[in-house]
């Protein structure tokens, strides 16, 4: 007999909108393999919820905070659910990009150069010469992301910014726009990521028709293999399991080979009809009923 799957999707986080497609499609998707399904928008009483539902597996398709850094999974983890998606640990160091970018640069994978600061000293003058990117430490889907240019200063409104007074700071990375899923140990195919107009957004991300994806990306062999590599040991550094899908950026602007930088790992990637880690499977042969069929079959605790 197939398991009880709940579908934890929804929450409070920036990322909500997001994450209530990806648990509609996967909770679609398991239904159709077979799979008794609960879709739980997630409150402040999932605790209560879930030991209520009793499920035998949760399908974690929460976005940004509470549901990827490692909360949720502590949860689960103390009421002996079994999970999709990377653990306490590995969710945790990925959803705190300055504690990720130490972990990376320990495994010798390059990242953009960059640091923590206080929000108001961005807003006193640049933190490093422009262009330079500004982001929240801890949030995903590009969500506060800035890329600050020769011109004035990023404009933060205190009404409008919820991600904290600390802000990450990075050297801009010209060139491509490059990702790479990855299922279990295994790299599934690299996406080339060409938005319509300004950068990989949240807008971009999520609204059809204004970005194309190239699957393969048209890359020289030996770069592509580069950051299928690099995806899987970004994944095994942090500890992750399940999927993730790793960002980059390649930098072939200059005369010369190009290079490539990690922006961050994705525990978590989203599942949507735009997302990119299905697309990626389907690249490859496997269909998105599969995929999530796998990713059930592979869940667990890690205590």
């Amino acid at each position: 007999m197939k398991k009880h799957v709940a579908v934890l999707m929804g929450g409070w986080s920036a990322e909500r909108e997001v994450s209530l497609v990806s648990g509609r499609e996967c909770g679609v998707a398991l239904k159709q393999a077979g799979y008794a399904v609960s879709e739980i928008d997630v409150g402040r009483d999932i605790a209560e919820v879930l030991s209520r539902v009793r499920p035998d597996v949760c399908f974690n398709a929460l976005h940004g905070r509470v549901g990827e850094d490692g909360c949720i999974q502590g949860l689960l983890e103390i009421l002996g659910i079994p999970y999709t998606h990377s653990g306490v640990l590995a969710s945790a160091l990925a959803m705190d990009k300055p504690a990720a970018k130490r972990q990376f640069a320990g495994a010798g994978i390059a990242c953009a150069e960059g640091r923590v600061v206080d929000r108001d000293e961005v807003l006193r003058g640049h933190p490093m010469p422009p262009p330079y990117v500004v982001k929240p430490v801890n949030e995903g889907s590009s969500v506060g992301v800035t890329i600050v240019a020769d011109g004035g200063l990023p404009r933060f409104h205190n009404e409008g910014w919820r991600y904290g007074s600390k802000v990450l700071v990075e050297r801009y990375i010209p060139g491509r726009e490059l990702t790479c899923g990855v299922m279990g140990h295994r790299p599934l195919a690299v996406t080339e990521m060409r938005p319509h107009e300004g950068f990989y957004d949240y807008a971009a991300k999520y609204t059809a028709g204004k970005t194309d994806h190239l699957v393969p990306a048209p890359l020289p062999p030996a770069v592509y293999d580069d950051v299928m590599r690099t995806a899987v040991l970004a994944h095994r550094t942090l500890g992750c399991r399940g999927v993730s899908r790793a960002d980059f950026r390649y930098d072939d602007t200059r005369d010369g080979p190009g290079k490539l930088y990690l922006l961050e790992v994705n525990t978590q990637p989203g599942m949507t009809p735009l997302s990119l880690v299905p697309e990626q499977a389907a690249h490859v042969g496997i269909p998105f009923v599969e995929l999530v069929d796998w990713m059930v079959e592979h869940a667990q605790c890690d205590a």
